[in-house]
């Protein structure tokens, strides 16, 4: 019999959102629920394996995205096509609603709820219906509230049709739920980046100003703890893993559990017995190492200034301003060239096609790996004590 693949469900944490979601928890999200955490460390699984069961249980119609899934398609047609393959599963209570009530906006007859052929290059839904439309028809048909999550939600802001779907759905949020006694659509959007998620929420311009950015809490001992349970269970009683060992493993490791799997797999598969310890955070920190490395080899092949500007991101943390006069000295300086305007949007286009940076549709500049922070930091440190 085949065993099932190791598991960590946090379904008391998927409760807390759904409150927060509905206005009965500590936490207040009925204007949206805003999650930032960094990059594999098991936000994404949380979603599918916690809080859309849990969604279920409360029996919400549920749209899901990740608009991380494909970054060459506009993250507008992304979100539309989720909520038009919602909507066909009620295709046939859709068109009697039609014929019935005189829901003309939703329009049967180009089979928007069914065999209407996905087109990536328009929003993927019919003429004259709006992206708010399609989730007040979704409300109507299901029956129930509808929650719309958006897996990295960050990725909406880097075109201008990505933002006018931000702002669709607000839209559709204060149709729906203003003058009602009950709140009849939900939001979640999710962000390995922090300060990208925040430019939906922080400026009056912004589609969800007033909205908070909630820390999604990363995996700790509970988590490397089971898994280490897991592993033991596999291995020889003399070639065990201490629960100890593991978690300081996990926190070398950035708390990314794909990371400490993979750690523990090769030690384990080398049968370390006696120096578990010693291999786990050899392991871990050769894995970091490794990671930073393959930055340290990637900015050092960058062109002077290509990396003029990457260093000049790295120093400001978040305050950069990419064309100041301040910017254009501190480039010369890093470079040791001359740089002008056009040589820094230049270095910009092309680091950012090097998915080093992250432009936003607006203009702004942030890292495309925030974790690249911390090994400048480190590299930093390192130069400063050498």
């Amino acid at each position: 019999m085949t065993k099932q693949p190791f598991k960590f469900q946090r379904p008391e944490l998927a409760a807390s959102y759904c409150e927060a979601l509905a206005g009965s928890g500590i936490l207040d999200a009925r204007s949206g629920l805003f999650l930032a955490a960094p990059r594999r460390t098991g936000k994404s699984t949380f979603l599918r394996e916690d809080l859309l069961p849990e969604l279920a249980k409360l029996n919400w119609t549920t749209v899901y995205v990740d608009l991380w899934t494909n970054k060459a398609i506009d993250p507008a047609i992304l979100i539309a096509n989720a909520v038009k393959n919602t909507l066909a599963k009620f295709a046939n209570v859709i068109t009697k609603l039609a014929k019935s009530t005189g829901l003309e906006k939703v329009d049967v007859k180009v089979n928007v709820f069914g065999a209407l052929s996905v087109n990536l290059s328009s929003l993927d839904l019919p003429e004259n219906v709006t992206l708010a439309d399609a989730l007040e028809a979704l409300v109507i048909a299901s029956k129930q509230p509808v929650v719309i999550v958006i897996d990295e939600a960050q990725h909406a802001i880097s075109t201008q049709a990505g933002m006018d779907a931000m702002f669709a759905l607000k839209a559709a949020r204060d149709n729906l739920n203003q003058g009602n006694s009950e709140q009849k659509l939900f939001l979640v959007f999710t962000g390995s980046n922090q300060d990208k998620l925040s430019r939906l929420v922080v400026k009056k311009d912004q589609p969800f100003f007033g909205c908070r950015i909630t820390k999604f809490p990363l995996l700790d001992k509970r988590f490397s703890d089971k898994l280490t349970e897991h592993i033991n269970s596999k291995l020889a009683a003399n070639n065990q893993f201490s629960k100890d060992d593991v978690f300081e493993a996990f926190k070398l490791a950035g708390h990314r559990p794909e990371m400490l799997r993979n750690i523990i797999a090769d030690i384990a598969l080398d049968g370390g017995a006696g120096t578990l310890a010693k291999q786990l955070k050899t392991g871990a920190v050769a894995f970091r190492d490794r990671i930073w490395g393959a930055m340290e080899s990637e900015f050092a092949e960058l062109p002077p200034i290509q990396r003029a500007v990457l260093e000049h991101i790295l120093q400001q943390e978040g305050n950069f301003s990419p064309f100041s006069e301040a910017s254009l000295k501190a480039y010369a300086k890093l470079s040791g060239e001359k740089v002008n305007v056009t040589d820094a949007q230049g270095a910009l286009n092309a680091l950012r096609h090097k998915n080093l940076i992250w432009q936003a549709a607006y203009g702004d500049y942030s890292l495309e790996d925030e974790s690249m922070a911390l090994w400048y930091k480190n590299r930093t440190l390192a130069k400063s004590t050498s």
